[in-house]
């Protein structure tokens, strides 16, 4: 099945030349819904080839690609519009597509990390080629180095790998095949994935990644790429239990105390993409956090909250490109007001700033119970740091909510303005998957 869906979207490569926008979107939403319905929905690898298989865990991140890349294109009208080479934008989302179902659905390590490396190419065409201002460059270029610099000593741990137990495939890992490797060995292993989370201390390419990329950038970077790392992660840890139980609490101190750290940063921000950016860290600290405790409840809270982050981080930032394609400017200290400019709109921000810091019923406030249960569980004196986390999480994102939405408007602005249909539905189709799929959550945890 992953062989014949690589082969529809290598079908519509044609319509990219052709300029079919809205067309290239239908086909993609109808892929997901077929992919939806396609699925297995038990704890078991399905459609397993040579090469191809998924479980659970690749089955929600690719229908999470599929749907994030859906919504991409209606989020990217100002191009269409402009005929800001429209066709090459379309060409490279569908070749992401291509890269992304690869990464998620192979078997095998080596393979993974071909494809992993791959799908940040267009990424970087789409932030260096149709990103907003010249420091896009830049960010690309930090894009391309902190990935790549930390991704080739997980080359040579693959290749250590394959010298010594013969087997690459994932299906093979388990508890019983017990590295005996060394610290660094460890570290060479996870370097890649913690780039690419990020975690604390490795996260400067994010931000300004996220600042200079349009927003198809922004919501493919914010909803899969971050996942990339995390989905790693909980391939190659069944190879790494014993050295993990050793050395994870190093890293978890880390993003506990870096978490808290970056929330109190995003309180000094004064761009809503950096600050949404920063916001990201946050969470993916808290992630990696219940991933290292090894427990149950941390590596199924880890997948739902992977799921959960990347619809919710994706809407915030089509959130803050409807008011940019208005307003012009992202700064905090120029958009206030917009309760009086925008005033149905200021419902869809209340809605994703909630589900941003986890109020119910959001899948957020499952995932995070599930990742503070097991980080608690693993030490109780974690709980301290885990309350600032919380607490300093609702301050930025009231922050986020009240500076932009309250206060008074700018002067420039003598009007109102509503959305257009396509951003309301846009929206929509992030708000709604993430606060239903809670009524069918065992998705999310029985992969394990």
């Amino acid at each position: 099945m992953m062989m014949k869906f690589i082969l529809y979207l290598m079908f519509m490569l044609p319509y990219s030349m052709m300029n079919k926008f809205w067309m290239t979107q239908f086909y993609m939403f109808m892929m997901s819904f077929m992919f939806l319905f396609l699925g297995k929905y038990n704890y078991e690898w399905f459609n397993l080839s040579y090469y191809f298989g998924c479980d659970l865990l690749s089955f929600g991140l690719i229908l999470l690609s599929f749907w994030i890349c859906s919504l991409m294109f209606m989020s990217s009208m100002v191009i269409y519009d402009q005929k800001n080479y429209c066709e090459l934008f379309i060409f490279m989302l569908l070749i992401l597509m291509v890269f992304l179902i690869l990464t998620f659905s192979v078997k095998n390590l080596l393979l993974f990390y071909l494809f992993f490396e791959c799908s940040m190419i267009p990424v970087l065409f789409l932030i260096m080629g149709w990103g907003l201002q010249l420091d896009r460059i830049q960010a690309g270029l930090y894009l391309l180095f902190y990935t790549l610099f930390a991704s080739l000593p997980f080359l040579l741990m693959i290749l250590y790998i394959y010298l010594n137990y013969n087997t690459l495939s994932f299906i093979m890992f388990s508890e019983n095949l017990i590295m005996l490797m060394y610290v660094y060995m460890y570290m060479f292993m996870i370097l890649a994935f913690l780039v690419k989370m990020p975690m604390f201390l490795l996260h400067l390419w994010l931000p300004k990644a996220h600042v200079e990329a349009p927003v198809s950038g922004s919501m493919i970077l914010a909803g899969i790429m971050l996942k990339l790392g995390g989905y790693g992660m909980l391939r190659v840890f069944m190879l790494l239990l014993k050295l993990g139980n050793t050395y994870n609490f190093i890293l978890m101190s880390i993003n506990l105390i870096g978490g808290i750290l970056v929330s109190l940063i995003c309180l000094f921000q004064v761009d809503l993409k950096s600050l949404i950016a920063y916001s990201s860290v946050v969470h993916m600290s808290l992630l990696l956090c219940g991933l290292l405790t090894v427990f149950n409840w941390g590596l199924g809270g880890s997948f739902l909250l992977m799921i959960s982050h990347g619809l919710c981080s994706s809407g915030l930032f089509c959130l803050v490109n409807i008011i940019y394609e208005r307003l012009g400017s992202r700064s905090i200290l120029i958009n206030k007001g917009l309760i009086n400019f925008m005033p149905s709109m200021c419902l869809w921000w209340f809605l994703l700033c909630s589900s941003n810091m986890a109020a119910p019923p959001s899948l957020n406030l499952l995932g995070e119970i599930m990742l503070i249960n097991s980080v608690i569980s693993w030490s109780w004196l974690s709980l301290y740091l885990i309350m600032f986390l919380s607490l300093f999480s609702a301050f930025y994102t009231l922050y986020l909510y009240s500076y932009t939405q309250h206060g008074q408007l700018n002067f420039n602005l003598y009007s109102i303005t509503q959305g257009y249909l396509r951003e309301y539905i846009l929206l929509m189709m992030h708000w709604i998957p993430l606060n239903l799929l809670i009524l069918n959550n065992e998705l999310f945890i029985l992969w394990k």
